[in-house]
This record gives C-alpha cells, sequence and structure tokens, in this order.
C-alpha cells in the first residue's frame, strides 16, 4: 500500500491540514490548453506554498521556498476553513476553461482534477470531522495522528546539510509539540459530537502514544536523528542538548496531554468497528466507497463481487496446495500451516531481520532485470527498504511505499513491518515486494513524478483504486507474464494468499462498515478463509473506511482493459503498450483510466 499520509493520495490528503487560500489563480491566456497549463500551475504553487510537508517530501523546500522547511502543516479550524475555500476556487478557476475545446492529455488532466476536487470539497462540506476532505474519520487512532508520522518525517525526509536546516528541524521539533496539541483538541471537538473511534483503536493509539512518550531522549529518534546528522555533516552546536531539552519540555508534554484525552474517552468508546455507529455514518461510508474507489459501486456490489472471489481464489489455492502434499483441512488451515513452518521463517532477531531486509533487496535486484521484456518505460529513481519505524510498528500495516522527492534526490522508501517475522514467512514476500517496490507501487509512481508531460498538478496527485489496483495487477504480471514463480510453487501460493487477502477486504470492509458485522466477525471471516484473523489489518479498515477496497475493484478494472485491448488487437496486442499507456497517464479515477485507452483506439 502507499502510505496515506504521503503526498500521492489526491485532493484530500494532499490539503489534509495545508493553509491553504489567497490570491488569484490566473490570468486568461489565449488558448484552453495554455489556460488549463496556467491554472494547474497557479493551484500547484499555492498548493506547495501553504503546505510545508508537502514541500519538503517533494524536495521543493528550497530556494524562495526555504522557509517553510521550518515550518509544519497546523491542524485547525482556520486551516480547514481555507482548505475548502481553496478548493471552491480552485474548481471555478478550472471550470472556467473551455472542456469542449480540449483534446487527449489535456482532457484527461482537467477531467482527473476535477474529480479530485468536486470530490474532495463535497467531503469538507458534508463532514465536519476527521481528516478534512478524505475518509479517515478519526483524528487519533492507531494508524491517525501526527504521532504516528511526525518522528519518521523528519528523520527520513527532512534533510540536513547545513545550519539552517538544523535550525529549520529544531523548529520543527518545537512545532511537532504545537500539532499534537492541535490535533488533541480536533479530537476533543470530535468526541464532543459523538465521532469517537472503536475503543480497540485508541486502546493501541494509547500504548503506542506511551511508548513514544516513555522512551528516553537519548533513544528518541527525535534526538538521535538531529544529532547524528548534524555530526557526520560538521554543523558546529550542541544539538543534542537542545534537541533533547525540546524533547523533554515540550513533546514529552504534549505527547501526556493527549494521552489524557484519549484515556478520558476510552471508558465511553462503544466496540462496534464500522464507522455507522457515528453519527451520518452510513452516508461517511458511501463517501469512503466512492473516494477509495472512484466508482459509483455500491457496497453490496462489492461484498458479492468479494465473495466470489475469495471462493474462486481459493479454489486455485486447493489445485496447488495438493501435489505438495497438503491435503488436510481447509486452504485457510493449510495456509495458516505453512505460515508456522520454521523453514519459511526468518529467525526474530537483530540478524534474522537484516537477513530478511538483505532478501528483498535481492529480489528487487531479479525482478529489475526483467523489466524491459514488458515496459517500455523505465524509472530512473531508486527505491530502498526499509523497516517500520519501531514507535509505531504495532498498530501499522505489513508493509507501505513512500514516494521519493519530484527530483529523485531521495529515492522512494518500501517499508516493511517487522515487529515479529513470523507475520512475514519468505513464501509471503516476493509477492509483497512486487507490490510495494517493483514493478508496483514505487515504478508508477516514480514513472509519475518524473514524467515532465504531465502538470506538476498531476504529477504528485493519486487516486487509490489505480495505485493500489496497478499495485495488485503487478503481482500477477509477475506471476503470470513474468513467470517469477516458475520454480516456487510455495512462491506462487503466496501470490494466490495475497490475492485471496485482497478479495477477502472486499468482504469484510463492506462487512463491517455497511452490514455491521463486528470487529470479531471480520476476523473470524478472516480466520477461515486465510488461516488467521489479521487482527492488525481489520482495526485499520475499521479506522480507514473503504480504503481496502481499491486494491481488488482497480486491479479488476486493469485486468478488464487489457482484455479489452487484447479482444480488439489479437495477435498484434503488444503488452508494453498497454502497460506504458496507463502508467505514461499517471494516477486517474478509473473512469478516466478507461477513457485514455479508448482516446487512443486501444478498446
Amino acid at each position: 500500500m502507499v502510505d496515506r499520509r504521503s503526498v500521492l493520495m489526491g485532493a484530500g490528503a494532499l490539503m489534509g491540514s495545508a493553509a491553504l487560500g489567497g490570491g488569484a489563480h490566473a490570468v486568461t491566456p489565449v488558448s484552453p490548453q495554455a489556460q488549463l497549463t496556467t491554472t494547474f500551475d497557479a493551484i500547484f504553487k499555492e498548493l506547495v506554498a501553504n503546505s510545508p510537508m508537502t514541500a519538503t517530501g517533494l524536495g521543493l523546500d528550497k530556494g524562495d521556498l526555504a522557509p517553510l522547511k521550518a515550518k509544519l502543516d497546523p491542524s485547525t479550524p482556520a486551516e480547514r476553513a481555507r482548505g475548502q475555500a481553496f478548493l471552491e476556487k480552485s474548481i471555478a478557476a478550472i471550470k472556467k476553461v473551455d472542456r469542449e475545446k480540449l483534446t487527449g492529455m489535456d482532457r484527461i488532466n482537467y477531467d482527473t482534477v476535477l474529480w479530485d476536487y468536486s470530490n474532495t470539497l463535497s467531503g469538507y462540506k458534508a463532514f465536519d470531522f476527521g481528516t478534512p476532505g478524505y475518509p479517515a474519520p478519526y483524528v487519533l487512532t492507531q494508524l491517525t495522528g501526527s504521532y504516528q508520522s511526525l518522528p519518521d518525517f523528519l528523520d527520513t525526509q527532512h534533510s540536513v546539510e547545513t545550519k539552517a536546516d538544523a535550525d529549520a528541524y529544531m523548529s520543527r521539533l518545537s512545532g511537532y509539540a504545537t500539532l499534537l496539541d492541535q490535533e488533541t483538541a480536533n479530537f476533543k471537538a470530535d468526541v464532543a459530537k459523538g465521532v469517537i473511534a472503536p475503543d480497540f483503536a485508541l486502546q493501541k493509539a494509547i500504548t503506542q502514544l506511551k511508548g513514544q512518550r516513555d522512551t528516553k531522549a537519548a533513544d528518541s529518534v527525535l534526538v538521535t536523528s538531529i544529532t547524528r546528522r548534524t555530526k557526520e555533516k560538521a554543523i558546529a552546536g550542541d544539538w543534542q542538548t537542545a534537541a533533547t531539552k525540546a524533547y523533554e519540555t515540550e513533546v514529552v508534554a504534549a505527547l501526556d496531554r493527549q494521552i489524557a484525552a484519549l484515556e478520558a474517552v476510552l471508558p465511553t468508546a462503544k466496540h462496534d468497528a464500522g464507522v455507522w455507529h457515528i453519527p451520518g455514518g452510513e452516508t461517511y461510508y458511501a463517501f469512503g466507497v466512492k473516494t477509495n474507489t472512484s466508482t459509483d459501486m455500491t457496497p453490496d456490489e462489492i461484498h458479492k463481487i468479494g465473495l466470489e472471489k475469495v471462493k474462486e481464489i481459493n479454489a486455485e489455492i486447493d489445485s496447488l496446495m495438493r501435489p505438495l502434499g497438503l491435503t488436510q483441512g481447509t486452504t485457510g488451515e493449510r495456509l495458516k500451516a505453512m505460515a508456522k513452518d520454521p523453514k519459511f521463517v526468518y529467525p526474530n532477531t537483530d540478524a534474522g531481520k537484516q537477513k530478511l531486509l538483505d532478501d528483498l533487496n535481492a529480489q528487487i535486484k531479479v525482478i529489475e532485470a526483467k523489466i524491459p521484456d514488458y515496459f517500455g518505460v523505465r524509472a530512473k529513481t531508486p527505491v530502498t527498504v526499509r523497516r517500520v519505524p519501531v514507535a509505531t510498528e504495532l498498530g501499522a500495516p505489513g508493509g507501505y511505499y513512500w514516494p521519493p522527492t519530484l527530483d529523485g534526490s531521495r529515492p522512494g522508501a518500501y517499508y516493511i513491518n517487522l515487529r515479529d517475522t513470523a507475520e512475514v514467512p519468505s513464501w509471503t514476500l516476493p509477492t509483497l515486494t512486487y507490490h510495494e517496490a517493483v514493478p508496483g507501487h514505487h515504478m508508477q509512481i516514480s514513472l509519475q513524478m518524473e514524467n515532465k508531460n504531465l502538470p506538476m498538478l498531476r504529477q504528485i496527485s493519486g487516486f487509490n483504486a489505480y495505485i493500489e489496483g496497478w499495485a495488485l495487477y503487478s503481482e500477477e504480471v509477475a506471476a503470470n507474464d513474468m513467470g517469477m514463480y516458475a520454480t516456487d510453487p510455495y512462491g506462487r501460493i503466496g501470490y494466490l494468499e495475497a490475492a485471496l487477502f485482497r478479495a477477502c477486504r472486499l468482504v469484510v470492509d463492506t462487512g463491517m462498515h455497511h452490514k455491521r458485522w463486528s470487529r470479531e466477525q471480520a476476523m473470524a471471516f478472516m480466520a477461515t478463509n486465510m488461516g488467521d484473523p489479521n487482527e492488525t489489518e481489520i482495526e485499520r479498515y475499521a479506522v480507514w473506511p473503504g480504503q481496502a477496497l481499491g486494491y481488488m475493484v482497480g486491479k479488476i478494472k486493469w485486468l478488464e482493459l487489457r482484455a479489452k485491448m487484447q479482444a480488439k488487437q489479437g495477435a498484434k496486442f503488444d503488452i508494453k503498450t498497454f502497460h506504458d499507456t496507463g502508467l505514461l497517464a499517471g494516477a486517474v479515477p478509473l473512469a478516466v483510466l478507461e477513457q485514455v485507452y479508448k482516446d487512443k483506439g486501444l478498446i
């Protein structure tokens, strides 16, 4: 998955708490095409200028934008109002362009940005809680809140090359405490509206917050990061003492206040997993489904597809297991037995975890060598494999991807959760790598960010169903086109297990949020079909309603478009053309993706 906090998740995530607004968008150029370009450029500049963290994430916090490096995106009611005003103004500016006079990618770009901003604005107007414009209803959970992302952001994205960079880091360290307090205030305001996360989400958030608060300054990444990097760059000053003081007097106190706020609410929190239990919850889930699938599919339709896919994939797994002598019990029980087989489990030690990371890097090199046979375009930006930070691994997913800077100066990062190596048996890892790195997230997102034929606004935007659908489709390309499991039957079972996992998601996400399943019902469904209740994943779906739907819904669309192109072209079908066409269009809503292929006469 792409980390939802990254910039490549559409307008809602881009603008979550940014100070957006101010200024006219553009003067009217001589043609609709030029007018659109000027409008997009103005929107992009305003967006970045008012979102310091986006500027840093993209590597743009330099030159005229250097002052942004000392700031964080605030999370206040005033900024929320400014964000809505920005969207309204941006949409009005886009609509001034005559769409009927646009052709090719200009029209695709127009439709993409307008869909994104219009959908995000609908979220702003309909819901006055959670992440503005994006379906994340709870300010603080095991997966949401700055405590989850800021320490790693400062360590891995805030570069330190000069004294000015170090001073900016210190400013942001103090700003972290301010942001924590702003989110605590938002949390309390939402609680007053009846928007309270499930008890299990709050409990894990409290556990993680306490873990961060109780970490000694000498061991906190917030202190060690600036200490290490200023030393490496020979930047004069006692940075360790300064960071320790800020951490102990400001950050720890803010964490204390946030913990106290969550603990005060915990006794009243419900155990209901579905978003239906909050005011307007059913409408909120509809927003989540639309945002995350970029379709008008209903929860019932998606639930049915999920059940059908679960049955279909289970049968295929069974057919692979039997020749290997795996015949006893359900497929779920057999998957569980495979997962516990010691020959597939890395030692749960520092050395074992490093070996696992080394093996992932080796897998990436192997598949990169095969890419030219299936893709005409290649990403230039490298990818690194990193461990999910220990401080947040308890509630984090098994793996996720963080995009590079626009100029490639910071590579893309494939994060894997190593809280317990038993959770990631070796036969599951190749598929995870193909999903998160190559030809999945890293390749797709890097190509989009490197594509100078796209407006900057499009280079950094994203749609869940396109992005996650591509990554899941990539797993199938690796398996069935590239032959990555030709001599690895257990690895192929891992590929099918991953597909089964995404099919189960369709069932349990709609089950909890639409059919009012309990957390335990969802876990039981997972246990029956996967051999594992997947507690952490179920709790993820509970706080990110609809996000898990984009994977399989998106993959189905990619496969559908490929089948249409094959049917039309027959023996002339070129897989490179199919892949390049979809990738070079950048992330778009699924209906727009289909239009891309139609415009080129491929379907």
